[in-house]
């Protein structure tokens, strides 16, 4: 599989190459940037094995944003895609796999990804999942494995503090955010140093696992920047972010994630500040959950469709365009049965729990249903 970059200033470059590899099944666009510095600070937690790289690009250009993901990781696969040719020498002397003109031609592209998969059977792909030492769940139970070895906290103060960093991971955490996030009800003297005494033993823990110097301070403000390591929340992130519909190169991951998600975000924690990320995080599985059901809805998929529509509604169960939709496979189905217990129970869930009825529209389908009549 390519799991592929796309690194170019014009929008429209990126948009026409991220269309025209979409052609291709054994290409996987990872993620793609109009800006060098954008995917210097991602590269540690991205995982892909080429590089399209425009050369003619403001600050760092494509020349040297090569060698430094070279320097960083020299397996990489480098295509360079520019509209000049005096750029030629420079970019084989890196010994990059290709050098590709716009405007780009299907033709021409065809032929570097027959060079790109010949080339990387043999190539260690960085990063995989299965080889992360650092395993951390945070759907339902907040889990922290460091070589299937379960983590153990000095104190639960410190365990929060690892949670709350990596809920904001690589974001700059102002120190008093977080002595009123972690320490609301302790006085500010008093908690500031219950703060730093937190971190130090929480970096002494990080340490202990290969992990150091990955919590930095300046401007009164904390970061964590980890890298090499799986949690499926980042996961599921990532996947939303860089996927505008399933596919069958990615269908596989999508399934996992939705597998992996056991319940809300540190759900067993009791932690009040994650509650909104849970509530995003929720939004994040509603949204791979469509897509699944779009891409099997190609595939003529009704297992798989009838499964994801009905997780959708263990999700939300008074949503009723979840509801209507599942209704309306289940009518396609001819499974009427099916079709009137999920009505009720809906209904009895909206009364007993808001006090409201089935909406019209619903009431309507449901009509449907009775009537067996699609």
């Amino acid at each position: 599989m390519i799991r592929a970059i796309l690194v170019d200033d014009e929008p429209l470059a990126l948009q026409l190459l991220t269309h025209k590899l979409a052609a291709f099944k054994e290409v996987q666009v990872i993620k793609t940037f109009t800006n060098s510095l954008h995917l210097l600070a991602d590269v540690q937690v991205l995982s892909f094995n080429v590089a399209f790289l425009d050369i003619s690009m403001p600050g760092i250009d494509g020349i040297d944003l090569a060698n430094h993901l070279l320097g960083i990781n020299p397996t990489i696969k480098i295509v360079f895609v520019s509209a000049y040719r005096d750029y030629a020498i420079q970019a084989f002397e890196l010994n990059s796999i290709d050098y590709i003109l716009k405007p780009l031609t299907n033709e021409r592209l065809e032929k570097t990804i027959t060079r790109l998969t010949q080339a990387l059977p043999s190539v260690h792909v960085p990063h995989l999942e299965s080889e992360k030492p650092l395993r951390i769940q945070c759907f339902q139970e907040f889990i922290v494995q460091y070589k299937q070895e379960v983590v153990k906290w000095k104190t639960i103060k410190i365990k929060e503090l690892f949670a709350f960093f990596l809920t904001y991971h690589r974001e700059w955490i102002h120190r008093d955010v977080l002595i009123e996030t972690l320490w609301p009800d302790t006085e500010y003297a008093k908690a500031k140093i219950q703060l730093h005494t937190a971190l130090s033993h929480l970096r002494k823990t990080l340490e202990s696992l290969g992990f150091s110097k990955v919590i930095v301070f300046t401007n009164q403000s904390y970061s964590m920047k980890l890298s090499n390591f799986y949690c499926d929340a980042l996961e599921m992130e990532q996947l939303v972010h860089q996927h505008t519909k399933a596919k069958e190169a990615t269908i596989d991951s999508f399934e996992k994630s939705i597998r992996d998600y056991q319940g809300d975000y540190l759900e067993l924690e009791g932690y009040d500040w994650s509650y909104t990320y849970a509530e995003h995080m929720k939004q994040q599985v509603t949204q791979l959950l469509h897509l699944m059901i779009s891409y099997y809805r190609t595939q003529q998929d009704t297992t798989r469709i009838q499964s994801s529509l009905e997780r959708l509604i263990q999700l939300d169960p008074y949503s009723e365009q979840a509801l209507q939709q599942l209704l309306t496979h289940y009518l396609q189905q001819g499974k009427r049965t099916e079709a009137i217990k999920a009505y009720h129970n809906f209904k009895e869930k909206l009364i007993e729990e808001l006090g409201i009825s089935p909406s019209r529209s619903t009431n309507e389908l449901f009509n449907r249903v009775l009537c067996d009549n699609v």
